[in-house]
């Protein structure tokens, strides 16, 4: 399975102008507000609450030793803080892969449902832009390139829901082709009776039980 990691077509550079926006329209700290009112998982409590993920669902990463993968967490601390906001998020991020390329262990958000600490979010900051008013707190590429991590795209979001089951009662944005999202439209995934399905919306909304799922590389 391919877990390969496209291209960011939204990166924060792209979006200086939307981001200066964001800071000035008092969004910013109703995002720290909304953050602060999370039960943030303390570091010293991370490396052992990721191990025992690791070895409750070896099916996700058959063949990894978990000694590994902590020797490359404890020599990447940047990394180790964009997993306890992956954590704090509801994200539940586990082990899905390995990169041969690059030596590197893939991490993606393996909570049952869309992580709860990322939901009623609109797909990127020019959506958020667009709302003239009820604008969400934050938009799903926003918040990802704040937090250092890639939004799945619709191949692995798909590749994710061969090792589980995954929103079954909520729904997760993918990485949205340009083609789509210049004609203003975003995409999202569920999976209903047994099946994954792709949906489109208006980039600009949003829904109490819609996140997104996240990718880190380490």
């Amino acid at each position: 399975m391919d877990f390969c990691v496209h291209s960011a077509d939204f990166r924060v550079k792209k979006h200086k102008d939307h981001l200066i926006n964001y800071f000035a329209s008092g969004l910013f700290m109703k995002t720290i507000n909304h953050y602060s009112s999370l039960n943030t998982t303390p570091m010293d409590d991370l490396i052992p609450l990721l191990k025992s993920r690791f070895e409750r669902h070896v099916h996700r990463h058959p063949g990894l030793e978990w000694e590994q993968i902590q020797a490359q967490l404890e020599s990447h601390p940047a990394k180790m803080q964009t997993l306890q906001w992956m954590e704090t998020t509801g994200g539940e991020p586990d082990v899905i892969g390995y990169d041969d390329g690059t030596g590197e262990y893939l991490f993606a958000d393996c909570s049952a449902e869309s992580p709860k600490g990322r939901r009623s979010v609109c797909y990127d900051p020019e959506a958020l832009e667009s709302r003239k008013e009820f604008k969400p707190l934050h938009s799903a590429t926003g918040m990802a390139a704040e937090m250092g991590v890639e939004i799945l795209s619709e191949e692995q979001y798909r590749a994710l829901q061969k090792l589980g089951t995954f929103d079954c009662k909520s729904s997760s944005w993918i990485l949205t082709p340009p083609a789509i999202r210049n004609l203003g439209g975003a995409l999202f995934c569920d999976r209903r009776y047994n099946r994954v399905f792709t949906y489109h919306n208006g980039a600009e909304s949003y829904y109490a039980a819609r996140g997104f799922r996240g990718m880190l590389r380490v």
